[in-house]
């Protein structure tokens, strides 16, 4: 199959374009060519005709005799018994000119003809025969030649017409028509069936590319590999070019957020060092003041590294793994809860992004479950394949006392903390949300069938059951 983009079907792929505009054009040619050729089929058929025409003519001319008293005679016949056949489509008549009282018609004529009269063309003269299409009898379409000759022993010349059935030409005409049209539309079928074959393989590069950009962007390679034509070469090693700037990018920034985080975090130490050795309103302010802004540093360092993380192609990460794991790190901390936590998920199922950013989201839903759960948490994650683009859904629900439906919208607010009883800076659930907004995700929180809270995190999936290349 065709990757989006290079669909046949599709009216702005390249491959539709290109065998769309070389069939109109092959089309239009052949219709013009068998015009053309029709055209040219027919008057040679019509010459071939005339020639015939002209020979039954001369002989017609060569077997006439003006007897003494000025009557004109036929004294050879002619061998060709469609002229003796009444209505037959092939007619003769000899006509001179009428005087004052004459009777009209002609001096001589074919049997066939009965006592039908034929109609002469115009432009009948001496130097030239005349051919033309006249009307025949039973409204018969003929083809005729007719000349003006002058006979020895006659003062005035005669008009010799020969007349035979046009539906002879068309006849054969139709058939070469016929025969022409079916051969030009398997030339056409034939022509635009290479087209297509010539233009799939002249895009197959392209069709390469496509799937090492989607090899790339699923995580199963690092850069374009392979080999391709010289002029798609150029485009390859820009996009490696592209692909590693980015990845420099990204280490640049990593590198930046470690800094700053030390650099803040340094200050922040001594202050809290200093409070800690005083005592007073004073020192609990600083000491409040500083887990405040520990926290909007973390906070805010976190949504700058998965900034940047999110545009980075080829990240992936093993979902069951990450699970499995963050569920070990949760029940040493939490044991003396005696939480028991139930993980469905696939093998093969992955995440579209970086494991530090996936580990910090389900890790605070995880984080925050196992502090209001009362004996239950369930971890789950299913691939939507039905919507355009893979979705990830994780689902993490607990059985504790959940939340009041006002208030389901209000704890993703960034700082709010619905119970003070219980640790936390409020900024977990507000986290969860950034990061998937930045990776094109969402979380939305409802209560569970228990009455207890459930986060539902929808993420974009890599492709399945695939081993990234080193």
């Amino acid at each position: 199959m065709l990757p989006s983009g290079l669909n046949l079907f599709q009216f702005q792929s390249l491959i539709f374009r290109l065998i769309a505009i070389s069939a109109v054009w092959t089309v239009i040619a052949l219709v013009a060519g068998g015009f053309a050729l029709t055209s040219v089929f027919r008057e040679s058929v019509e010459r071939t005709f005339d020639d015939k025409l002209e020979v039954f003519l001369d002989t017609i001319v060569a077997g006439s005799e003006v007897l003494p008293n000025g009557k004109l005679t036929l004294i050879a016949t002619l061998a060709e018994p469609r002229f003796e056949r009444t209505f037959s489509g092939w007619y003769w008549q000899i006509e001179g000119a009428r005087g004052v009282g004459a009777p009209p018609g002609p001096d001589l004529s074919s049997r066939s003809l009965f006592d039908f009269v034929l109609e002469l063309p115009t432009g009948i003269s001496r130097s030239a025969a005349t051919t033309s299409y006249i009307n025949g009898p039973d409204g018969q379409r003929l083809r005729a030649i007719a000349r003006e000759i002058a006979l020895p022993g006659s003062g005035l010349p005669f008009i010799f017409l020969v007349a035979g059935d046009a539906s002879e030409i068309d006849n054969e005409t139709a058939r070469f028509e016929t025969m022409i049209m079916w051969s030009f539309v398997a030339l056409a079928l034939g022509l635009v069936g290479s087209l297509m074959l010539f233009v799939r393989l002249g895009l197959a590069p392209l069709r390469l590319v496509s799937q090492a950009l989607a090899n790339i962007r699923s995580g199963r390679a690092e850069r374009l590999d392979g080999s391709f034509p010289s002029e798609i070469q150029p485009l390859a090693d820009e996009l490696n070019e592209l692909v590693d700037h980015n990845a420099a990018l990204l280490e640049r920034a990593r590198t930046h957020v470690g800094n700053l985080a030390h650099a803040l975090k340094t200050p922040l130490t001594v202050l809290t060092n200093e409070s800690s050795k005083q005592s007073g309103r004073f020192a609990d302010t600083v000491d409040k003041q500083v887990g405040a802004m520990r926290s909007q540093i973390d906070h805010h360092l976190a949504r700058a590294r998965t900034a940047a993380n999110a545009r980075v192609l080829g990240s992936r990460t093993d979902v069951l793994q990450t699970f499995e794991r963050l569920v070990r790190t949760v029940e040493r901390i939490y044991f003396d809860r005696h939480l028991d936590f139930d993980v469905d998920c696939e093998a093969g199922v992955a995440f579209r992004g970086e494991e530090e950013d996936f580990e910090e989201m389900v890790g605070n839903l995880l984080d925050n479950a196992c502090k209001w759960a009362d004996t239950q948490i369930l971890v789950k994650a299913v691939v939507d394949e039905t919507a355009l683009k893979n979705r990830l859904c994780i689902t993490v629900e607990d059985d504790g006392p959940g939340l009041p439906d006002h208030a389901l919208k209000d704890v993703l607010k960034r700082g709010t903390r619905l119970d003070e009883s219980v640790p936390g800076s409020g900024l977990g659930l507000s986290i969860v949300r950034d990061i998937a907004e930045l990776y094109g995700g969402a979380i939305t929180l409802t209560r569970s069938e228990d009455g207890g809270l459930r986060a539902q995190l929808v993420l974009p999936a890599a492709d399945r059951a695939v081993e990234k290349k080193n």
